[in-house]
């Protein structure tokens, strides 16, 4: 199955990405899409965290397993789009760059079969400019399920 994904960044300018990610990939190649559909460097740390929806932040799936000891945390090269996102309006949040952190909230529009020709994953739907990180105009938008887009998936 081929999920759509909206990828809106948390900025007071309306900045989003509907991106289209096979189901059977990884939540690390989902992860490098976000860094190409928001021409991020890819240099920097990043996570998922399983979200509710409110937007809270729960688990946190890193690139990289940085625990200590015999427990291990879940990495996005060992957990499938599918088996994170199982169902349409479900959430999650990312976060690239710790040292700079920009947050992104991410939502599953639709679940649909594949079409054949398409290579996955693609940006369908871009929307606004990626703000220039050495901008002091980075303001956080306050509440993500305000942001201003028409929902054509409802």
């Amino acid at each position: 199955m081929i999920y759509r994904l909206r990828v809106i960044l948390d900025v007071r300018e309306d900045v989003f990405r509907d991106i289209e990610i096979q189901g059977g990939d990884t939540l690390e190649d989902l992860h490098n899409a976000i860094v190409q559909a928001f021409t991020l460097e890819g240099q920097e740390m990043a996570s998922f965290y399983l979200s509710d929806e409110e937007w809270n932040q729960g688990e946190e799936i890193s690139l990289f397993d940085m625990s200590e000891g015999d427990k291990s945390q879940r990495t996005m090269a060992s957990l499938k789009v599918e088996e994170v996102l199982t169902a349409t309006h479900e959430r999650m949040l990312y976060v690239y760059d710790f040292m700079n952190i920009k947050t992104f909230y991410v939502e599953v529009m639709a679940i649909n079969q594949p079409m054949v020709g398409v290579t996955y994953p693609c940006v369908v739907y871009s929307y606004g400019d990626t703000p220039d990180y050495s901008d002091s105009d980075m303001e956080e938008i306050d509440d993500p399920d305000a942001f201003d887009y028409e929902d054509e998936y409802d």
